[in-house]
């Protein structure tokens, strides 16, 4: 059994993963009450957060993941913010010494990377390995609030980027457009309960970097271009229009996701598209992908409502499924809070 533990930002989570069960148990502390009343993640708070929180966790777990035997410790070593991934990495290694077990670092990019596997494998645990040589290589679209990134995962299970945002995330324009038009924070589910009945059309906001060729993303100039047409409309329209406002500036996130996908997919050679992150939890985005996997005639595979943001399952899962990409630190493992996909 795999005890994961992820800090990485916002969420104290812990999850104990047996390659032949599956999860034995998940066990959530969130801070989006605390956060929201600051309008986003205030680093000090968050890191406060989960020292107050992560032992509290353990023992709410304890009697599932004591019966183990628990024979790794994994946890997020990063990207993510440093005194957040420095107080999980502490507290990992404090359980792997007290347990007398290895401990394994592994990237918070590679656990999403993995998260729509993770129901794969709840399908069927014992026959995972055929069922994934039947989806690689596999094209994944990771959406967060800190990252935008195209992968692939290829049959030796090896991860590599293909593209990511110049600027802005696609979870940031989300949630920086909720400040703007005055709907609070965390932005993605607050925009897309306000776009409900609105009209996809009805204003023109950009596509980053829609007419290049590169896959690369861009999401500056869709909060900009929002500000802009908020600063022309009078207080009594925008609350009249906010639902018009929400539902274009919505499809326009979406339209840049699933475009630069799309062509991905159009290079050949995948057998499977994946979707994860804290965006992947939107039904519009989740549509729109299944969309061009049937198209491309792909299998979508989407990470589950519990699993799209910031999790300990992935983190457990990611250090099974994807082993070569774990980073075997012991007690040296160090935090790299700026770490990319690409790197164990």
């Amino acid at each position: 059994m795999i005890l994961a533990l992820e800090t990485s930002c916002d969420e104290t989570a812990l999850a104990a993963f047996d390659p032949q069960r599956g999860l034995v148990g998940e066990w959530v502390r969130t801070q989006i009450e605390i956060h929201g009343r600051h309008g986003g993640v205030v680093p000090d708070l968050a890191a406060r957060e989960h020292l107050r929180q992560v032992v509290p966790l353990l023992l709410a777990g304890k009697d599932a993941w004591a019966g183990g035997p628990v024979g790794r410790i994994a946890v997020t070593r990063g990207p993510g913010l440093a005194a957040c991934l420095a107080l999980g990495v502490a507290a990992a290694k404090a359980l792997a010494l007290a347990l007398r077990v290895p401990l394994s670092g592994v990237n918070h990019l590679r656990g999403h990377a993995w998260s729509p596997f993770i129901s794969e494998h709840a399908a069927a645990p014992g026959n995972f390995d055929a069922a994934l040589a039947e989806l690689l290589p596999h094209l994944g679209l990771i959406a967060s609030g800190g990252h935008t990134i195209l992968f692939r995962i290829d049959s030796d299970r090896t991860v590599a980027q293909i593209s990511s945002t110049r600027d802005d995330a696609a979870g940031e324009a989300l949630d920086k457009g909720a400040k703007l038009l005055g709907l609070g924070y965390p932005g993605g589910p607050l925009i897309e309960r306000a776009a409900a009945g609105g009209r996809t059309g009805a204003f023109d906001f950009p596509r980053g970097l829609g007419r290049r060729a590169d896959l690369d993303f861009s999401f500056s100039g869709l909060k900009t271009s929002l500000r802009y047409q908020l600063e022309k409309m009078p207080l009594d329209e925008i609350r009249e229009k906010m639902a018009d406002l929400c539902a274009s500036y919505q499809q326009a996130v979406v339209d840049a996701l699933a475009r630069k996908t799309r062509a991905a997919l159009g290079r050949g050679g995948f057998r499977s598209l994946g979707l994860s992150g804290g965006v992947a939890n939107n039904g519009v985005l989740r549509q729109r992908l299944a969309g061009e996997a049937n198209r491309a005639r792909v299998r979508f595979l989407a990470a589950g409502p519990g699993h799209a943001g910031d999790n300990a399952a992935m983190i457990g899962f990611a250090a099974w499924a994807g082993a070569a990409n774990a980073a075997e630190g012991g007690m040296d493992l160090r935090i790299d809070p700026g770490a990319r996909l690409d790197q164990a």
